[in-house]
């Protein structure tokens, strides 16, 4: 295992990448016109509700954010595939998605498709890229499954006793509470930067992308 892929799994990282999937989805849903940039759940509600209503201009604003988190997830596959030996394949992931928020703050709101279209795309090469943390099964950009391991481990703790039940909840909620105060900076950034704020989701991302080249397991012993 390479101190890359070492780092991609730990705590610290995930953590960041939470903050940072908070912040997008704070970000579209309230300055890019009420369109969420991870919760295609959302999305795609919305978008059978504006089809319902014969709105084919709203079904529009979400149905592009789907089809290109769709996208973003295949392009994640595809630089795995063709992983470089420079660049540990995740690093190449979370990079472009850092650049591709760069191009998003200079994007007029007239142009909140587009915008939107972006984001989810970045959201979907993270979510596709970091799906564990220390070994467990945890998304950075949404909250439904964390919320549901995070219970299960929670109650399988309370039903044996055992604590590493209770370590694996901790792990999820924290994930929850990253999100959670990512989109409380997302909220407040935008208030003060306006299309700008999401440069702060993207140093978050870049910020990720260098502590990806530390060798994680030589220093602390473990992931």
């Amino acid at each position: 295992m390479n101190a890359a892929k070492q780092m991609s799994e730990t705590i610290r990282l995930g953590s960041l990448l939470a903050i940072s999937g908070g912040f997008m989805d704070a970000y579209s849903y309230i300055y890019r016109d009420h369109v969420f940039a991870n919760a295609q759940t959302g999305n795609i509600l919305l978008f059978g509700v504006n089809l319902s209503e014969g709105n084919w201009g709203g079904a529009l604003r979400y149905l592009a954010p789907i089809l290109s988190f769709i996208i973003g997830i295949a392009l994640a596959e595809v630089v795995h595939y063709k992983e470089g030996k420079r660049l540990h394949w995740r690093q190449t992931a979370v990079l472009v998605e850092a650049l591709i928020l760069c191009v998003v703050a200079f994007i007029s709101t007239d142009y909140n498709i587009l915008a939107n279209s972006l984001i989810s795309f970045a959201c979907g090469i993270q979510v596709e890229s970091f799906r564990k943390i220390r070994g467990n099964a945890i998304a950075t950009t949404m909250c439904i499954g964390n919320t549901r391991s995070g219970t299960q481990n929670l109650c399988m703790f309370f039903q044996t006793g055992e604590r590493e039940y209770l370590h694996k909840a901790g792990l999820y909620y924290e994930i929850i509470l990253a999100f959670v105060c990512g989109a409380i900076a997302g909220n407040f950034f935008i208030k003060l930067f306006a299309a700008k704020a999401i440069l702060c989701s993207s140093a978050l991302l870049f910020a990720v992308f260098i502590m990806m080249f530390i060798d994680y397991e030589k220093d602390h012993g473990k992931f």
